[in-house]
């Protein structure tokens, strides 16, 4: 939040350009549903204990369903904690797998997950991801345990170069290669996490140190942000997790799980990452454009070199006369009834994604929190029914 713009105010969501600005009382659902205490809220005795690379135990887990639903992202850069606690308080109430945030220069995502927990909101969390050339990879490790102590939940903590032009005004020299630059990031902070003293003087940084112990805590996985096939081939050899945006299921299942089971292999790894993939949702309800939806939703990234070059290798015309029909045709936006859209995330499944992710950013700026809340809730139950 500047100190030139007020806080929320008033009764009503209010959009504002790109971003969505919420009143406290709409922003705090109440009563159990928002927060959850006693033994609900942490994880206690055997339970508590638990440092292993598993998906920490949830009631949920015991019949396998919390594995198999969606996560659900928060997709923009909110300014404070109170816009993102609705889709916190949605995690809880649904049996989501995680709340995930993505990098955001007003509020920084791993200080609102860790006010949510203060609010109650402990739920598993993950970032999509956040920009490595901000913070070192020991900080970067530490704030990823921080994260995993505070809430008693696991955390995915993703990692991504950015645009060029971003690197270049942090770095001291350009990321020569990008791949490069990410697996030893990726594999310096997973060695900090498992307790290593690591000791390594490469190209993009340098790192003699080791994290002071301490007690048991939720697992953390290091995840990467993958587009194309040479990060997959990277991440394949150095992440628990890749993580994609708006990579198509056929494109995922014959261009990035080879690739990431090859690094894998070439690294002697025993089986290939995770894959989440974040996708675009919106549920078909009357006055809704499913064109102007998907426009919204991904009309920022079809600008990216990077975002438009793995859409060409995917097949998807992004440069013809009707961009936002080629993302509906390749289910880069996914629209349609709650049950047709878990139809269609069963098609990612099917093509190797582990976790999906429900963005529901072009909702989220036409018509709301509240009405992109409902969208992912109608969506987390048809794909449990």
């Amino acid at each position: 939040m500047t100190t030139t713009e007020p806080r929320p105010t008033g009764t009503e969501a209010r959009l504002t350009g790109t971003e969505v600005r919420l009143t406290s009382t709409e922003a705090r659902l109440t009563g159990a549903e928002s927060r959850p205490t006693g033994a609900e809220a942490r994880p206690t005795g055997a339970e508590a204990q638990s440092t292993t690379t598993e998906p920490w135990p949830t009631a949920a887990d015991a019949d396998g369903v919390a594995r198999d639903l969606p996560a659900v992202l928060y997709p923009l850069q909110p300014d404070h904690p109170e816009l993102v606690a609705p889709f916190a308080a949605s995690v809880a109430r649904t049996g989501a797998r995680r709340l995930w945030l993505c990098q955001s220069f007003r509020a920084e995502p791993h200080q609102v997950l860790a006010h949510l927990a203060g609010m109650g909101h402990t739920v598993p969390v993950g970032t999509a991801v956040t920009l490595l050339p901000l913070r070192h990879p020991y900080e970067a490790a530490l704030q990823a345990r921080s994260l995993a102590l505070l809430t008693g939940q696991p955390v995915v903590a993703g990692y991504g170069i950015g645009t060029p032009d971003f690197a270049k005004g942090l770095a001291p020299e350009p990321y020569r290669s990008p791949r490069t630059a990410v697996g030893d990031y990726v594999r310096s902070v997973r060695a900090l996490l498992d307790g290593e003293s690591v000791a390594y003087d490469g190209p993009y940084h340098r790192l003699h140190a080791e994290l002071p112990p301490v007690g048991p805590h939720a697992p953390v996985e290091v995840g990467a942000g993958v587009l194309r096939p040479g990060m997959a081939r990277t991440a394949g050899a150095t992440a628990d997790v890749a993580i994609t945006w708006m990579t198509p299921p056929a494109y995922v299942r014959d261009v990035l799980v080879p690739q990431l089971a090859a690094g894998a292999a070439e690294s002697g790894r025993a089986g290939r990452p995770r894959i989440a993939t974040a996708v675009h949702v919106a549920v078909a309800r009357p006055g809704r454009d499913p064109r102007h939806l998907a426009r919204v939703a991904a009309g920022a990234h079809l600008g990216a070199p990077h975002y438009a070059d793995m859409l060409r290798r995917a097949g998807v015309d992004t440069g013809g006369p009707d961009p936002a029909a080629e993302l509906l045709r390749a289910d880069v936006v996914v629209t349609g009834t709650p049950e047709e859209i878990a139809a269609t995330l069963a098609r990612y499944r099917a093509a190797g994604v582990d976790e999906i992710l429900l963005n529901p950013t072009a909702v989220l700026l036409t018509e709301g929190v509240h009405a992109a809340v409902d969208d992912m809730e109608e969506i987390i139950a048809a794909t449990a029914g």
